[in-house]
């Protein structure tokens, strides 16, 4: 299990992180979500043994995880992280940097495992293609299959699938985040992204005001947003008579209190987003179909 318990860390005399405790157990996939400068990407260095903690504590079955005051390599054999600076080396093969650190006393096995990770990734077409040539999306691949090359017990996602296209992320998504459960590979990934935690999180932690503002399931969270962050990183939402309302929990409807002038419909494939002015205020629901500027309707709340 790991284990957060009520650190502290400030860059340069400003808190980022303030009391902080959670934990994730074994195979657990834990999204952490927030505004840019939340915290997110320092909480997984912290987690990784990147920094020094001001106070509090984090450890892996009963193990210390400590920073750079106590260890000369930063980083732990059983922890993967993988942040937006891949790391990679250029003048190799995209084959040669996803084996990089698998043992050549096992030749086979080491080529299956590359062969498997790079099934995985969607990459096997390019295995003999040095990576300095790739995409930063392919870059992105390869530093995952890498990653995963040990089968590590924690592996740390920051933006994991950010550099990489629409075509390929669904299905990229699909297979990494089935893979580390099949593995049963604790995994925590900070993202913006609601696609990398719908379908895929066990908990989600929402980082707020440097601590964490709440921890629940993905479809808790979903279903009583609490807060505008939270309903924000689901999708398109409104305040209405001070309840959080998605846009497609309205409807139109013959008549109601709540009134709105068409402003503009935004076409969205199998639906229109539309957005309407109500006491000043915009209002976005879906419709079927585009509606007229200008026209009033009347909304429920399903």
């Amino acid at each position: 299990m790991l284990d957060v318990q009520n650190i502290v860390f400030s860059y340069n005399k400003s808190t980022i992180l303030n009391h902080v405790s959670f934990k994730a157990k074994k195979g657990e996939n834990i999204a952490i979500i927030g505004e840019s400068g939340s915290g997110k990407s320092t909480l997984l260095k912290l987690i990784y043994g990147e920094y020094d903690l001001n106070s509090g504590h984090i450890s892996w079955n009963n193990q210390p995880i400590l920073g750079p005051k106590f260890n000369l390599v930063v980083g732990y054999d059983f922890i993967k992280h993988v942040t937006q600076e891949f790391d990679l080396m250029p003048f190799t093969s995209v084959e040669e940097n996803v084996g990089k650190h698998l043992s050549n006393f096992f030749p086979e096995r080491k080529k299956d495992r590359v062969n498997e990770l790079l099934e995985i990734v969607e990459l096997s077409d390019f295995k003999n293609v040095k990576v300095k040539t790739l995409s930063g999306g392919q870059k992105q691949r390869v530093a995952l299959a890498r990653a995963l090359a040990k089968a590590p017990e924690i592996i740390l996602l920051d933006e994991p699938f950010s550099h990489i296209d629409s075509f390929k992320k669904r299905s990229l998504r699909r297979n990494v985040f089935n893979f580390l459960k099949q593995e049963n590979i604790t995994c925590l990934v900070a993202t913006h992204d609601k696609n990398d935690v719908l379908g895929f999180a066990d908990k989600v932690l929402v980082l707020q005001d440097q601590k964490v503002a709440f921890k629940d399931t993905v479809e808790n969270l979903y279903k009583s947003p609490n807060i505008p962050l939270v309903a924000s990183f689901f999708g398109e939402h409104n305040s209405i008579n001070g309840q959080l309302v998605y846009a497609n929990q309205l409807t139109v409807t013959k008549q109601s209190d709540i009134e709105i002038m068409v402003k503009r419909s935004y076409f969205k494939g199998s639906y229109y987003l539309i957005e309407g002015m109500r006491n000043g205020s915009s209002i976005f629901f879906h419709y079927d179909t585009a509606l007229q500027e200008g026209v009033n309707v009347f909304l429920k709340i399903d």
